[in-house]
């Protein structure tokens, strides 16, 4: 795959498209442009641009895609399999300046947005509304982001990723074209399904200039407990059961010793440590919160729980909850001169237990650091691994536990990725999980982006 290198005449004319202040080939911003939170290597772009609206982003494909020239949408850089990185250089989007939240409309449970709003930022504007936006990824991730790679979080047992809290999404096309996918109603059977096409796709198929996203009401109450279990096989198990026992929880999460060690360490929160699980419940009578997690108790205990504490207050878990946000970058900070891969499979509920126990037996086998949790009542896991960042010999290892795991987690019938995208390190995968179906997402590829300057290096594996 080629491209043209953008010369001095391509980079004034694209001055001219916007303004010279918002194209810039300066040093400091190419590096801070060519790599996101991942492992993978850094790729500077020819330049940097910060469009301020959908048709200056029509204006800058358009011509892109005439002079043959790769881009690649940037929203805040959390990206954790390279997603971002423009591996063919090219030109980089910033929708750093597209950060407007356009209209709420408390009645439709919706607000219009554009891509480069942060999604704390969309809450905090809703906090006297009464409303949320659900998906909560943890990093200081954009809207647009988060429906570029389907985001979720701690609640996506309950609200979903962001395929299910996006409804309408205004999208600008390889050639500049711009369509709208999706509508403003909750229910429609109207033509193919364009918008959950977009969703996921990061970048590679069309850029999104605006999104209207779905609200939830806060919840009026809520009671959390932390349940902690021998073993991590143990706690998986206990997912298992809670689910099957037709509860719905708000967030389910699993965290492992090691994940607890490091909380109680720099947050002294004084957790049980061992293998927990962090469990809230949202509602609006008390007794109906009380009953649910008398329920989970004694499910836990059938489970083999050797620790049950409920009914946390507010402040410890706020606490919590914090500290569970911040626990990538906990990790990171815990272990300087290495480097962290985070593994994101996702599997069914039954076959959660068995991909916990193996993805610790494969990463026990070895010296290097390693942490399991995840989103477990959605059957999202999520293993960091710690390595020395200039050891050859580690980074087999670490790859060879990357392979067997996905591996494992798709021939279960799970996925290479449940929240953070093919990106670079997924797309070997591809294959594997979707066979023949890589083919047409190919010819899709082709047949809106015929040049493939749209995020090139994504996604396919032939494609780098």
């Amino acid at each position: 795959m080629k491209f043209q290198s953008p010369t001095k005449k391509h980079i004034q004319l694209l001055k001219d498209i916007l303004s010279p202040e918002r194209v810039s080939s300066g040093q400091s911003n190419l590096d801070l442009h060519s790599i996101d939170q991942s492992h993978h290597p850094p790729s500077r772009p020819d330049a940097v641009l910060w469009p301020i609206n959908a048709q200056e982003v029509s204006d800058i494909l358009a011509f892109a895609n005439q002079e043959n020239i790769s881009v690649t949408a940037w929203g805040s850089g959390s990206s954790l399999e390279g997603n971002p990185i423009p591996v063919f250089k090219g030109l980089v989007l910033d929708f750093t300046y597209m950060n407007r939240i356009l209209q709420i409309r408390e009645k439709d449970f919706q607000a219009d947005v554009e891509p480069g709003v942060i999604y704390q930022r969309l809450n905090t504007r809703l906090k006297h509304t009464g409303l949320f936006f659900a998906p909560d990824p943890g990093a200081h991730a954009t809207i647009g982001g988060i429906i570029a790679n389907n985001a979720g979080g701690i609640r996506s047992v309950r609200y979903g990723s962001a395929r299910q809290n996006v409804l309408q999404i205004k999208v600008v096309l390889a050639n500049g074209e711009q369509i709208t996918a999706g509508s403003r109603s909750l229910k429609t059977s109207s033509g193919y399904d364009l918008l959950d096409l977009f969703v996921g796709s990061e970048g590679t198929l069309g850029l999104i200039t605006e999104a209207t996203v779905r609200l939830r009401g806060l919840p009026e109450r809520s009671v959390a407990a932390i349940v902690s279990f021998p073993s991590v096989k143990m706690a998986a198990k206990a997912v298992f059961d809670i689910i099957r026992s037709g509860l719905e929880p708000a967030a389910l999460e699993m965290i492992d010793t090691n994940c607890i060690r490091l909380i109680n360490r720099e947050d002294s929160i004084g957790i049980n440590e061992s293998p927990s699980l962090f469990i809230e419940f949202y509602g609006v009578a008390k007794a109906q919160l009380e009953q649910e997690m008398d329920m989970v108790r004694e499910i836990s205990r059938h489970a083999g729980a050797n620790g049950f504490v409920s009914g946390i207050g507010d402040r410890d878990r706020n606490a919590l909850l914090k500290a569970r946000y911040e626990l990538g970058e906990k990790i990171r900070r815990s272990h300087p001169g290495r480097t962290h891969i985070v593994l994101d499979v996702a599997v069914p509920i039954s076959s959660f237990p068995e991909t916990v126990s193996f993805a610790k037996q494969e990463s026990s086998v070895t010296d290097i650091p390693f942490y399991i949790f995840g989103h477990a009542g959605s059957g999202n896991l999520h293993l960091v691994l710690m390595g020395k960042t200039d050891d050859p010999t580690e980074w087999a290892a670490i790859d060879r536990i990357n392979e067997s795991i996905v591996e494992m987690a798709i021939r279960q019938g799970g996925t290479a990725t449940g929240e953070h995208g093919v990106g670079i390190g997924k797309k070997k995968f591809m294959f594997t999980e979707h066979g023949t179906g890589l083919k047409w997402m190919h010819n899709i590829k082709k047949l809106l982006d015929p040049q493939g300057i749209l995020n090139p290096g994504k996604i396919f594996p032939l494609s780098k």
